[in-house]
């Protein structure tokens, strides 16, 4: 269903009576409504990066929910359409961090590098966001945060806003790193995520363990 590593240690995840309610739920959405991301493309942080190859996790509540953005990875959305403030205030922030300039909306190298761009409510409904919240989703997705915690490996997690540093209470690993600030919405991104320098210390600590950084 998603890909290698991840399939095998959540199979007995996708047994679960929640699970499978969720997944009955989430047909039926998508039958009814017009859901994002689109339904092939729920998985695709998953597919993207396998467990092993997480460096980096960067935590999103969930998809945007205007006309054809969300495409399955966190703060991610396609090329084609106008840039998100929050994707917009990162780039700004990753020029000012690194130098950077991005042209590209879609992260998908990110993912492919081994940045896990995961939403803790994987789908939405069209302009209402939170609408698949308490479906079942967040008990799925702090399961593949709590098995990231368990791995020997370390891994960055990258938690932006007051949703995702709710998170941190399932990161007890010591080898693991946080990073965490305001969220880059244009709400709270002058309040301390603009000069936070998360690509930076990122990288920096990926390199200290012998990992390969992440070109961003």
């Amino acid at each position: 269903m998603i890909n290698k590593k991840w399939d095998v240690i959540l199979k007995g995840e996708m047994q679960k009576d929640y699970f499978k309610k969720l997944g009955t739920f989430v047909k039926n959405e998508y039958g009814n409504k017009i859901i994002f991301p689109p339904y092939k493309d729920i998985f695709k942080a998953l597919k993207l990066t396998d467990y092993d190859e997480v460096k980096v996790v960067i935590l999103g509540q969930d998809p945007y929910h205007g006309e054809r953005e969300a495409n399955g990875l966190s703060f991610s959305v396609y090329n084609d359409v106008k840039r998100p403030p929050s994707l917009e205030n990162i780039f700004k922030e990753l020029n000012n961090d690194l130098n950077v300039i991005r042209t590209e909306n879609d992260l998908e190298d990110w993912a492919k590098q081994g940045v896990f761009l995961l939403n803790s409510i994987m789908t939405v409904v069209k302009d209402t966001p939170l609408a698949h919240k308490g479906k079942g989703w967040e008990i799925f997705t702090d399961k593949l945060i709590s098995l990231l915690n368990e791995r020997e490996k370390p891994v960055v997690f990258v938690l932006w806003g007051s949703y995702a540093r709710s998170k941190k209470e399932l990161i007890t690993n010591p080898n693991h790193y946080i990073i965490e600030s305001v969220h880059p919405s244009p709400l709270s991104a002058h309040r301390g995520f603009f000069g936070s320098k998360p690509f930076s210390k990122a990288n920096n600590f990926l390199v200290e363990h012998g990992i390969m950084p992440i070109k961003w």
